[in-house]
């Protein structure tokens, strides 16, 4: 089964400490980092004010 995406392609700077963190927790979790960060963007909540124009 092959997955569709709408890619958007995204270019982070991590720190060297931030970097090593990522790593270590794919290696453990056995995930890839694209999949953990994906994630994490996931569980972001965003307040909804009156005026905001959040797509």
């Amino acid at each position: 089964m092959s997955k569709k995406w709408a890619v958007k392609r995204l270019t982070i700077n991590l720190t060297s400490g931030e970097a090593e963190k990522l790593e270590k927790y794919c290696s453990t979790t056995g995930r890839a980092g694209t999949d953990i960060i994906r994630e994490l963007v996931r569980s972001l909540t965003i307040e909804q004010t009156p005026n905001a124009d959040i797509k």
